[in-house]
């Protein structure tokens, strides 16, 4: 059984300091991704990046305090992919993949919209850049569990506020549609395969108690392909303790 933990800590130093690392040790994960790292590797604390003995790689962005990825396992991979060779986003520390011998996982943030139309455009040149890269994983025969904040809620279960929000980004249409061509494709959405009735939501806005209300949308995923698909046993997402506007996404796969 292999339990593997997503987690949009909003700033690797702030989720720390709000007790993330100690309860990732009462969890024993096979695998921890991390986005929006926030943390250049020269001002991560010694501790974060021998953590454990886990493994650990960071693909922080060029700019101080934004974005970036990282991935913690147990076991030292066998190749590491830094980036998907676009400068735009590679420059922003939004991709991460460790290849095993059966499989790969990667670490994967995808741009927010919400904070201007180039922003949004940004998003939209990030999506198209990489949804051919996404179904040449399908087809090349190697097993893919992709983790990260995508940024975007696909059905209407998927966030509190739907009708609310349906020009705004993370709920737009062709936002939508990529997510749902995915699918189509072959990709299998691991928390909704397993609950197709529980919202699941793992963001929550700092405004109006949105915590508070469970007023959240689901935005972190764990996306796979078919045949590691048939393996995921179990699924949860860990609200006790609040370590940064995301909540972990845990999941168990039995291989």
């Amino acid at each position: 059984m292999k339990k593997i933990i997503s987690i949009n800590v909003n700033g690797i130093r702030s989720a720390y300091n709000k007790g993330l690392f100690s309860w990732l040790n009462t969890q024993e994960p096979d695998i921890v991704c991390i986005q929006e790292l926030k943390c250049n590797i020269e001002d991560l604390p010694p501790e974060l990046i021998n953590w454990n003995g886990y493994y650990s790689h960071f693909h922080p962005a060029q700019k101080k305090g934004y974005s970036g990825v990282a991935i913690y396992a147990k076991n030292k991979p066998d190749n590491i992919v830094i980036g998907l060779n676009n400068q735009e986003i590679d420059s922003e520390g939004r991709y991460l993949q460790f290849d095993y011998a059966d499989f790969s996982v990667v670490s994967l943030y995808l741009p927010s919209g919400s904070s201007g139309e180039d922003k949004q455009q940004k998003k939209f040149r990030f999506m198209d850049f990489y949804q051919p890269l996404l179904y040449n994983k399908l087809n090349s025969g190697r097993e893919y569990i992709i983790c990260g904040d995508w940024n975007i809620a696909h059905r209407e279960i998927d966030l509190k506020n739907w009708k609310g929000n349906l020009k705004n980004s993370g709920f737009l249409p062709e936002e939508r549609q990529w997510i749902g061509d995915l699918i189509k494709c072959g990709f299998v959405d691991g928390w909704r395969n397993l609950y197709p009735e529980e919202p699941g939501y793992t963001w929550w806005s700092n405004r109006g108690q949105a915590y508070a209300k469970d007023v959240g949308w689901r935005i972190d995923y764990q996306m796979l392909t078919p045949s590691i698909a048939k393996t995921l046993k179990h699924a949860e997402i860990f609200k006790q303790i609040k370590f940064s506007d995301h909540a972990p996404l845990i999941m168990k796969y039995a291989f």
